[in-house]
C-alpha cells in the first residue's frame, strides 16, 4: 500500500445533513417529501444519479434545474460552515506527516467539493482531488478511484480506500483497491469490508504497510 484515497461527504466533511436538507426544500413545491429510505438510497452517489431517483417519484423539470437549484441551497449551507469530523481531521494530519500521498475520490460536483475542502481548510493536504463530474461513470463504478490513483501515479492495488457508503465502498473495490468502511450511523455491515467506528491515523498507517 502507498496511497490513501478518501471519500469526503461522510468522511471527512459532515455535509450530509445539507445535502438532504437542500433535497427537501427543492422537491418540496413538487409534491415530494424524500425520506430515509431515499437519502440512504442515494447516500454516495452522484447528483445525476440521485436526481434519477427523484425524478421517477415525482413530476420534475429537467436535471440542469433541479440540481442547480439543490447546488444553490447547499451553497447557503458552505457559507455557514462545513463540520469536519474530529478523528478525520488528526487522521489527515497524521497520514500527511508520514508523507502517505493522499487524494479525495467524491461524488460531488468539482465547484461543490472545492468549496467544502476550502471552507473546511481540507484541501491543503490533498495531492489529487476527483470529483463526481470529472469522470463519466459515478460510484459503484470504479471510474473516479480509477482516476484517483492515476492522478497519484500509483497502482490502485497500492491504495488504501476510506468511504462511509457501501456504494462507494463497492467502487473503490471494483477499481481494485483495499476498502475500509467508517461508520457514520449511515452505513450498516458488509462482510465484505473492514469496518470501524472512527478513523484513526496510525491504525491506516499499519494497514499500508
Amino acid at each position: 500500500m502507498n496511497a490513501v484515497v478518501f471519500d469526503c461527504d461522510g468522511v471527512l466533511v459532515d455535509s450530509e445533513p445539507l445535502s438532504e436538507a437542500a433535497w427537501t426544500e427543492v422537491l418540496a413545491p413538487y409534491g415530494y417529501t424524500p425520506g430515509r429510505e431515499d437519502f440512504d438510497a442515494c447516500l454516495g452517489k452522484v447528483s445525476r444519479d440521485t436526481y434519477a431517483h427523484y425524478a421517477a417519484r415525482a413530476d420534475l423539470p429537467g436535471p440542469d434545474v433541479v440540481i442547480a437549484a439543490v447546488d444553490a441551497v447547499r451553497w447557503r449551507g458552505y457559507e455557514e460552515g462545513v463540520t469536519v469530523f474530529a478523528d478525520a481531521l488528526e487522521t489527515v494530519r497524521v497520514v500527511a506527516a508520514a508523507g502517505v500521498p493522499m487524494a479525495v475520490a467524491s461524488s460531488s460536483s468539482s465547484r461543490n467539493l472545492r468549496r467544502k475542502l476550502d471552507v473546511s481548510g481540507l484541501g491543503r493536504y490533498f495531492d489529487v482531488v476527483v470529483a463526481g463530474d470529472a469522470v463519466e461513470r459515478g460510484k459503484p463504478a470504479p471510474d473516479l478511484y480509477l482516476a484517483a490513483a492515476a492522478g497519484l501515479g500509483v497502482d490502485p492495488a497500492g491504495c488504501l480506500a476510506v468511504e462511509d457508503a457501501t456504494v462507494g465502498a463497492a467502487a473503490a473495490a471494483a477499481a481494485g483497491m483495499r476498502v475500509v468502511l467508517v461508520d457514520r450511523g449511515r452505513v450498516g455491515s458488509d462482510a465484505r469490508f473492514a469496518l470501524v467506528s472512527s478513523l484513526d491515523g496510525g491504525l491506516l498507517l499499519s494497514w499500508l504497510r
